[in-house]
């Protein structure tokens, strides 16, 4: 292990770097979803219900990576402001089934369109996101087998 990462600045620490990036694109995602009264967090629960709609609490929770106690509120919010309906499950009374409504499928190709403004915007259309993207995922498949064996 190369010991040098401990005399490092803040500024050359790859955790910082992560960091900041992190609350930029949150921030970037933040000014395209204002439009729409979303948040980032539930920005990706919509994700994932466009992704499959009708599906348990738990399968969200699953997906996003979120514990069930952050998304109830979230989804309390999103189906108060109509992005979502949430029903007991018919198999499973204490089981709920989260489908979207109307709004949120309407709404979904007007969403795209003001994240992809916000993203040319920031001049991001340079980066090249597929090498980018491999890394992170590299990166957080190897945070999850390290969770996985704690």
């Amino acid at each position: 292990m190369d010991e040098t990462i401990f005399v490092r600045s803040l500024e050359d620490q790859l955790c910082y770097e992560v960091y900041k990036a992190s609350n930029g694109f949150s921030r970037m995602y933040g000014r395209a979803l204002k439009a729409f009264g979303l948040t980032f967090p539930q920005y990706l629960v919509l994700l994932a219900l466009w992704d499959e709609d009708h599906i348990f609490i738990k399968n969200i929770s699953d997906r996003v990576g979120m514990s069930i106690g952050t998304l109830n509120p979230i989804l309390n919010r999103l189906s108060t402001q109509g992005w979502v309906e949430k029903v007991a499950s018919d198999i499973d009374k204490r089981a709920v089934i989260v489908t979207l409504t109307e709004k949120s499928q309407q709404s979904k190709k007007a969403i795209s369109k003001a994240i992809l403004g916000e993203i040319m915007h920031c001049n991001m259309t340079d980066i090249n996101n597929e090498a980018f993207f491999k890394g992170l995922k590299s990166l957080n498949s190897e945070f999850e087998r390290l969770e996985e064996n704690e």
